[in-house]
């Protein structure tokens, strides 16, 4: 297929799918309940990381996690000690993500927060327009959102400095950057061109029919080859067909990206 072809059929597949109707199932919707973007933000990072598995499971334990958090997931942050989360999440399990886990990840929101006064101006301090990929500030916000797991394993926050694609956290600052009629967006100050394209099996199965990695490992490596070949199609924001790339693996009322 020449380039000029998959480059017609990405842009009609974008604005076939570039609408809130068609959002719906994915945890990205909880994130249009905030018009804060603090708020949004805490919301963000909390439905990404539950990304996994079955879809209406991923609803449910997002929707469970945020209702504890109230109306506000930033000022409920801000004022609850550290000790309380674990008590507060006792019960909670997604998969294999425990109370625990959940409770140290929010710790970790929590502290980032009260150092740099929202995950946005974290993200921020590390992040340089000169840098080819948001990759070396995606590693330094993981290693601040990080510190209250030292001694415990941490699947929510993959580290890219050990290969791994960081799927979820590529969702969530694809939600955070962008803005259409999707994606929310907020962080205006990172270039959407910057961002890596959030690589799960559907997308990776695309990438490699389309010759744009031949890795079958879906690891960062893979994730940057793929966002690679979609920058040369749209060099100012390549990550803007992901969401209708992969909504086509999940609704049926929508066509195939052939």
């Amino acid at each position: 297929m020449s380039d000029l072809l998959v480059k017609r059929q990405l842009d009609s597949l974008y604005h076939l799918c570039n609408s809130r109707r068609w959002v719906h199932p994915d945890p990205l919707e909880f994130l249009y309940q905030y018009p804060a973007l603090e708020d949004r933000e805490v919301g963000g990072i909390i439905a990404s990381s539950l990304a996994y598995g079955r879809v209406a499971q991923i609803l449910k334990s997002v929707a469970s996690v945020l209702k504890e958090l109230g109306p506000s997931p930033s000022v409920f942050l801000r004022s609850v000690p550290d000790r309380f989360l674990g008590d507060i999440f006792a019960e909670f399990r997604h998969r294999f993500t425990s109370g625990e886990d959940m409770a140290l990840l929010l710790a970790g929101v929590k502290q980032v927060i009260e150092r740099y006064g929202s995950l946005g101006a974290c993200f921020m301090k590390n992040y340089h327009s000169c840098d080819e990929t948001i990759l070396p500030g995606l590693t330094a916000f993981v290693d601040e959102l990080s510190r209250p797991f030292e001694g415990h394993s941490n699947s929510l926050l993959p580290r890219p400095q050990k290969g791994s694609a960081c799927k979820k956290l590529n969702l969530f600052l694809r939600w955070m950057v962008r803005e259409d009629r999707v994606d929310p967006g907020g962080w205006d100050w990172v270039a959407p061109c910057k961002l890596i394209i959030p690589l799960d099996t559907h997308m990776h199965r695309i990438g490699m029919r389309l010759g744009f990695t031949k890795n079958r490992c879906a690891s960062m490596k893979t994730a940057l080859e793929i966002t690679q070949a979609l920058r040369e199609i749209d060099p100012e924001d390549p990550v803007r067909y992901d969401f209708a790339l992969t909504r086509t693996g999940i609704r049926n009322d929508l066509p195939r990206f052939r």
